[in-house]
């Protein structure tokens, strides 16, 4: 993006992963820019307002000026700056926000979806670095790095000490595109020296793309980059020529990103002519975004997941397949974000992510949830927790004033995120402290490096092992007690609450170091609710 070059995006609410990516992770952006900016985004004309900024712009130099002449002790000008404008933007909304010159490329890098790296997600592992996958056509695949090998060295330096760390790494694989970083790993008794040149690595908008019955696709977005829209269509199109009449969308946990790649993506489903979303603001005149001719979906059925954590450009695609009666909408209440940023890239190479419009889905609904002074916005998953929301559907609170009606007759709400037809409550079956502590200790992933490093070699075809294979009570015990050495106090009573949920988890984890996220995906969902609802609904 070059400077005063705009784009409307959603921002994306950061979500966990059970690996690290050879990516620049989303870690906390600064809220800070300096104040002598501002009049750069205050519109001309209206000396009045423009006035004010001047002289409130005067008396804060002032302040500065008063306290680096008199104050105590030593201060910090740049940080008494990015505080003071920290506390500026947070009185606007919860969206608006800087972003300093030394995260931008980091966090652009995420909606962009492509990096400069060497394509490999890896993991900590006893003290050493495992390759846990190598990405299709990556750069290591072609210099020869396969699963399971080890990394010692990196350009001469080692990293098999026991004090790497996930972000040492990253700084010393990623970056730019066509330079080389030389590499020696461990791999069955013998240690190989590689180079790899590093390309542009595409960081997928699609965890999952399988076919859970002859006719039932299932697809997961987990965010809208720049090329969601693409990797969708592309991602739909495989599935339809496997057979796919039907279609599960999981939206769940997606926070959101552009919203040119949300209106592409409901465009697959509608017919030409349909309002998909429409935004407005105080200085933003009214835009309307409509369906075209071209959607490959406009024949299949559709049901959309959503939950609490589906965000913005995830709630823009299931307003509009519900308010154009499209498909149906099932999971929990999702988030209600309906604010839409505009970025603004700044001489110094810093940012200006600013709300400048709201969004409302086709029926004239806005799905912004109420924020401002006594609002506890950020906890609000909280609240919706300790009132029963996510199990109860008689505690889901409507606002009537806020009801709209479908051309089809169906009654929706405005006013906190997209309200689905059918309730489906949060799922704690077999959870556990117990649980969560397995998860919590990253147990799957290790167990399943250790399984691997003697039985790869013995999994050759996903189709037959996720037929034949079973975790038996002696592997079973054996994870239990492998889980003590990583620190997981046996617990009895959790630990048969839990028993069936482990299994499953063992046998995906195993699925998705050999088979990739399709594979993890098609034994995880056989004990995924949502999900399991949503086929029952089809049949």
């Amino acid at each position: 993006m070059t400077e005063g070059e705009q784009n409307k995006q959603e921002v994306k609410e950061p979500s966990g992963s059970n690996y690290v990516f050879l990516i620049p992770i989303l870690m906390g952006v600064t809220l800070a820019i300096g104040v002598w900016l501002g009049t750069m985004f205050i519109p001309s004309g209206g000396g009045g307002t423009e006035q004010i900024i001047a002289d409130n712009s005067n008396k804060f130099n002032a302040i500065l000026e008063i306290i680096e002449d008199n104050y105590v002790d030593s201060v910090d000008n740049e940080m008494l700056i990015e505080s003071s404008i920290q506390g500026m933007i947070e009185k606007l909304d919860p969206h608006s926000s800087y972003i300093p010159a030394r995260d931008l490329e980091r966090v652009n890098e995420q909606l962009a979806g492509k990096f400069g790296g060497v394509g490999i997600r890896f993991l900590i592992h006893n003290d050493t670095l495992v390759a846990t996958h190598i990405m299709p056509n990556s750069p290591s695949l072609k210099a020869g790095m396969f699963p399971g090998d080890r990394l010692i060295e990196v350009d001469g330096e080692d990293i098999a000490q026991g004090d790497v760390t996930n972000e040492k790494v990253m700084e010393l694989l990623k970056g730019t595109e066509g330079s080389e970083v030389k590499v020696k790993i461990y791999r069955k008794g013998l240690i190989k020296d590689l180079t790899i040149t590093r390309g542009s690595i595409g960081v997928s908008s699609i965890d999952a793309a399988i076919m859970l019955t002859p006719e039932i696709g299932f697809i997961k977005l987990n965010s809208f980059t720049r090329f969601a829209g693409e990797e969708f269509r592309e991602a739909a199109q495989i599935l339809k020529d496997q057979g796919m009449k039907k279609l599960v969308f999981d939206l769940r946990n997606n926070g959101g990103g552009y919203m040119e790649d949300a209106t592409d993506i409901a465009d697959e489903f509608l017919e030409a002519g349909k309002l998909i979303v429409y935004t407005e603001g105080r200085m933003d005149p009214r835009d309307d975004y409509w369906s075209s001719s071209r959607g490959i979906l406009e024949e299949t059925d559709v049901v959309v997941l959503i939950n609490s954590l589906s965000a913005s450009a995830s709630e823009i695609v299931a307003g509009a397949i519900q308010d154009n009666d499209r498909g149906y909408i099932m999971g929990r209440r999702s988030f209600g974000k309906g604010l839409v940023q505009d970025q603004k890239e700044l001489t110094d190479g810093s940012a200006l992510r600013l709300t400048i419009s709201r969004y409302y889905t086709p029926t004239g609904r806005s799905i912004q949830k109420p924020y401002g002074e006594g609002v506890d916005y950020e906890n609000d998953y909280f609240s919706r927790f300790e009132s029963g929301e996510l199990m109860n559907e008689d505690s889901v609170k409507f606002d009537e004033s806020l009801k709209f009606v479908t051309e089809g007759g169906r009654v929706v709400y405005g006013g906190g995120g997209i309200y689905p037809d059918t309730f489906i409550p949060n799922d704690t079956s077999g959870a556990s402290y117990y649980l969560t502590e397995l998860y919590y200790m990253g147990v799957f992933n290790h167990w399943a490096i250790d399984y691997l490093d003697k039985n790869r070699t013995r999994l050759k075809d996903f189709n037959v092992f996720n037929r034949d294979f079973n975790v038996t009570v002696g592997m079973f015990e054996q994870f239990i007690a492998y889980a003590e050495t990583l620190g997981v106090e046996r617990k009895p009573i959790d630990i048969v609450t839990s028993r069936e949920v482990i299994k499953n988890r063992m046998k995906a984890e195993i699925a998705r170091h050999v088979w990739q996220d399709n594979g993890y995906y098609t034994v995880y969902l056989e004990d995924d609710l949502d999900v399991q609802s949503a086929l029952d609904h089809f049949r």
